[in-house]
């Protein structure tokens, strides 16, 4: 089995770990997701599964300038993606703390979520208490999810206990809010990194809680490879325990095309249990556009031009 290399210097907590959950065959999951490209979706099976990627989606703004009307805009566009009333609403508007309770006042009471980034997201560089009460906070605004960012500097060191006690303070903090553990994949540097920080963060979440690629605001976000390293042991946790842990890819994610193709790797490594809003996200407002012009494609034969559909905001 051909695995990643740990560093000389690793711990040898980092030793012990990967010998408990097992490495990773590099070169064997980038065959299997090479094969997913090469999967062909047409018609009936390709419209549901468009419509299942929109209903998945986190619509985001993560800016220094928003304001309550962008936010406004945001939350009308995740209720009607479009005009077609056949087209579902997306999963969740997700935005800083600061604007959570105006976000609440457009969408609460619908399916759609409102989420909130928190502990001092994307670093994740400040003090516990602070983090936590940011999480609080959130909450007590109205925030249905938190996304949480894992202290990376403490997982390299090695020091496995410090990252999973604060992952349990902040389920302790978030209440009956869901959770969304992000492990900010392009910083574990190596695909056994990420199956050893999706392992260390599902031992300690709940059901229905999410393990999450990245914040979007690095250079490698999310990409087929680390998504199928953090489903693989998804699966391989739930078979252990019988735990159901939900996935978001965040960041990266443009087309449609892709979209569809991050769906065949759900349902191929999870199954159909997985293809649904509870248990698997898209991080990727970008994506939403293209995902509709493909129905309207499908319903007429003709493409409709990208300026036709209003402009969704960042991805993440």
């Amino acid at each position: 089995m051909v695995c990643d290399l740990m560093n000389a210097g690793q711990s040898a907590s980092f030793r012990k770990l990967f010998d408990e959950i097992g490495p990773v065959d590099s070169v064997g999951v980038e065959e299997r997701v090479a094969k997913y490209t090469t999967r062909s979706i047409k018609k009936a099976a390709k419209l549901w599964g468009l419509k299942m990627a929109i209903s998945m989606v986190d619509l985001t703004t993560l800016e220094g300038k928003d304001t309550p009307g962008k936010v406004a805009s945001l939350c009308r566009k995740a209720l009607r993606p479009h005009e077609d009333p056949g087209v579902p609403p997306v999963a969740a508007v997700c935005v800083y703390p600061s604007m959570v309770r105006h976000a609440k006042k457009h969408v609460g009471g619908t399916s759609v979520k409102v989420a909130s980034v928190a502990t001092a997201f994307p670093s994740g560089q400040a003090p516990l208490k602070t983090r936590l009460g940011e999480v609080r906070a959130a909450v007590a605004d109205g925030a249905d999810e938190i996304d949480m960012v894992i202290n990376r500097g403490a997982f390299l060191e090695g020091e496995f206990a410090e990252v999973q006690d604060e992952i349990s303070a902040v389920v302790e903090a978030c209440g009956a809010a869901t959770l969304k553990v992000i492990l900010e994949v392009s910083e574990l540097e190596t695909y056994d990194n990420i199956r050893a920080a999706s392992f260390l963060a599902m031992e300690v979440i709940r059901e229905g809680d999410f393990i999450k690629t990245s914040t979007g605001k690095t250079s490698l976000n999310a990409t087929l490879g680390n998504n199928q390293v953090m489903i693989e042991a998804i699966r391989d946790f739930y078979l252990d325990t019988g735990t159901a842990i939900a996935m978001k890819p965040a960041g990266g994610i443009r087309t449609a095309k892709q979209a569809l193709t991050f769906l065949i790797a759900v349902k191929e490594t999870l199954g159909d249990a997985w293809l649904n809003k509870s248990r698997y996200r898209f991080g990727a407002s970008s994506v939403l556009n293209d995902l509709v012009r493909q129905i309207e494609k499908e319903k007429t034969g003709a493409y409709q031009a990208p300026y036709y559909f209003s402009e969704a905001a960042e991805s993440y």
